[in-house]
């Protein structure tokens, strides 16, 4: 299936793929990875193919509101560090972090520290479980992803059901976005728009910035936490008022989708949840 100038990552169980840049077909979905069950810190060992991700945290418990390091050592199935990677959208390595309910969102970008070694610092908004995804290109290889369950101390919210938005208009940051579909169906290729006004004056917002080297990008997970779907603009150098994205749901089901925008220098995020037939 063609996707021009858009990256479609799609994984099950444990993540597996990344985005490429400049991709033309979505990467196959593959699952070498054994499915790990919710990690309390210290040291975890993630395995897809012949990469591996090392996770270790500074605390061997991480704490909610507690500023936590998270170190990610990618190497082979020997052991060996993995010297070298591909500059993706401007980053060597994407992570994004997610809560089980998928009320939080993170998008980071680890710092390389050489030698596959990337570190970065975060917190933790509540107790419970968050899953870590790893988005990366060693290069000469194949893009990967690999990702972590951890288990964060604290006070954890009470479990909620993600329920489909009513209505796809959201006001975020005094911008009102629309997002629209051309199809919504399972398994088939669907465009997705996002449509951007100023939300007082109702007029077309033409200037966004780029983020990453695009207008924007699109992070979409399943509910159960399973599916990861990662998008670039058909048209990286739009700047509004529409921002289009290819995109394909691999199964039927409810769907969370985070798009990262940037205007005036700042970064907004507009969350919608969405159910596929």
């Amino acid at each position: 299936m063609k996707v021009t100038l858009s990256c479609v990552i799609l994984a099950s169980l444990i993540v597996m793929g990344a985005c490429t840049p400049n991709a033309s077909q979505q990467q196959p979905a593959q699952d070498h990875t054994k499915h790990n069950q919710p990690a309390t810190g210290g040291k975890e060992t993630t395995n897809s193919s012949k990469i591996q991700a090392v996770w270790k945290f500074s605390s061997q418990t991480p704490k909610s509101n507690q500023r936590e390091e998270v170190s990610i050592q990618i190497q082979d199935n020997t052991g060996k560090p993995i010297e070298k990677f591909d500059i993706n959208h401007e980053k060597e390595m994407h992570l994004i972090v997610v809560s089980k309910d998928l009320s939080t969102f993170q998008h980071l970008h680890p710092g390389s520290k050489g030698n596959g070694l990337f570190t970065v610092t975060t917190t933790f908004p509540t107790g419970g479980d968050y899953k870590l995804i790893a988005d990366f290109i060693p290069s000469g290889g194949e893009a990967k992803t690999e990702s972590q369950w951890i288990t964060v101390s604290g006070q954890a919210p009470s479990p909620s059901q993600l329920q489909p938005d009513k209505n796809m208009t959201k006001v975020v940051e005094g911008k009102e976005v629309t997002l629209a579909f051309d199809k919504l169906q399972s398994g088939q290729e669907a465009t997705m728009t996002f449509s951007f006004k100023d939300a007082a004056s109702k007029q077309p917002i033409t200037n966004l910035q780029p983020y990453l080297g695009a207008v924007g990008h699109v992070v979409i997970i399943s509910s159960d936490v399973e599916k990861y779907i990662h998008n670039h603009p058909l048209e990286e150098k739009a700047t509004g008022p529409d921002a289009k994205f290819g995109t394909e749901f691999p199964n039927s089901g409810i769907y969370k989708i985070w798009g990262q925008f940037q205007q005036n220098g700042k970064v907004f995020i507009v969350p919608f949840v969405v159910e596929v037939p």
